[in-house]
């Protein structure tokens, strides 16, 4: 397929994923959607947690839809660019046996074969919740500056599908969210992050309606936290860097003791989000993970979510070293040291991070059935 970039008309042809129904019903609702093929070509999937298609050549027939209506085909077209299916080319399809010529993104094809219904379950959900959060503000930010934030937006996407398995509500109410009366969400802030507006009532504890509240809520991503242990040495791996939230509130020594932590990618695990992140802020392989918590962080407004694990390992003998990854400004230095030290960085207040206080805790408890079988 050639690379020249065409003015958006109608008809568009689509497939893969953008060409399951729940993408389309997302995007454009109930628009005139009629069955076509592309010949002599095939449709691929990238190797990525959440994988999109591409077209490349192939012996049969591409399966796709042809999309009519203004409308409809400017919504596709701005989630097309941003996931990076773009530029935009010409393409003779046929439909009911007739060519026509059609707009078609030709996508990122790879390695992977096209399955629908393994695609649906596995990442369906992951891409229908980041088509939600594109389309909510297609007219306010360029399809080229959305792209860039692409990562971030399947990771909150990430989120939002797993928060689904809520945790057990033996104590708590059980009062179900869709209980909730939502009358207006706004988002108040779109970039590298995201914040939302929300007019809202909720059930009360006795049975009668709040009244009407206004709430803002910062929607942050899942994230995975490990702090790296050393049974035989009995050893435990620091990672220290500037932080803006000391710097904002004011602390004079912004720079903070933590656990390996990092984001967790959209379609990834957070045991898979775990050992990545410790392979590229520490350069650790882990043997295995041992899960301390999954709870949310500041829950009064943040959908912050985290995973703690201890990861078992081998720790260099190097009390310090560098960490981090240059293609996101990370500059992260390492500390190796000993469960004694750790302790007395509990008594101190030095560990002032919850996480890390949090592991510690753990460890302390879990640390000589962790001695007995490293």
């Amino acid at each position: 397929m050639g690379v020249a970039q065409v003015v958006l008309t109608e008809p568009l042809f689509v497939y893969g994923p953008l060409a399951t129904p729940m993408l389309l019903q997302t995007v454009i609702g109930d628009a005139d959607v009629r069955p076509a093929q592309a010949p002599d070509l095939a449709i691929t999937l990238c190797d990525e947690p959440v994988p999109v298609s591409g077209l490349s050549a192939g012996q049969g027939n591409a399966e796709g839809l042809l999309i009519s209506g203004a409308d409809a085909v400017a919504r596709l077209s701005y989630l097309a660019q941003v996931l990076g299916l773009g530029p935009a080319e010409r393409l003779v399809v046929l439909q009911d046996g007739t060519e026509r010529e059609a707009l078609v993104f030709p996508g990122r094809p790879g390695r992977c074969a096209w399955h629908p219904q393994e695609w649906v379950a596995k990442s369906g959900a992951i891409l229908q919740a980041a088509a939600r959060e594109i389309m909510t503000v297609k007219d306010r930010v360029p399809a080229a500056d959305l792209a860039a934030r692409l990562p971030m937006i399947l990771s909150r996407a990430g989120g939002r599908v797993a928060a689904r398995q809520s945790a057990p509500a033996s104590l708590r109410s059980a009062t179900h969210a869709d209980q909730v009366q939502d009358m207006a969400c706004e988002i108040t802030h779109v970039g590298f992050f995201l914040s939302r507006a929300y007019t809202l009532r909720h059930p009360r504890f006795d049975g009668t309606m709040s009244a009407t509240l206004g709430r803002e809520v910062f929607v942050a991503t899942d994230a995975a936290l490990v702090l790296p242990y050393d049974p035989v040495r009995d050893r435990v791996l620091l990672v220290e860097q500037f932080r803006m939230g000391p710097y904002g509130r004011g602390d004079p020594h912004p720079w903070m003791l933590e656990p390996v932590a990092g984001r967790i990618d959209g379609g990834e695990s957070p045991e898979e989000a775990a050992r990545r992140e410790c392979l590229e802020e520490a350069g650790l392989t882990l043997r295995h993970l041992e899960k301390i918590s999954a709870h949310y962080c500041t829950p009064g407004y943040s959908t912050e979510f985290f995973h703690i694990f201890l990861g078992v390992c081998d720790l260099p003998d190097t009390d310090t070293g560098q960490g981090g990854l240059a293609t996101e400004h990370e500059d992260i230095r390492t500390h190796v040291i000993d469960f004694e030290r750790a302790m007395a960085l509990l008594r101190t207040g030095e560990a002032n991070n919850g996480p890390l206080i949090l592991s510690l805790i753990w460890l302390e408890r879990e640390r000589a059935r962790l001695r007995a079988s490293p």
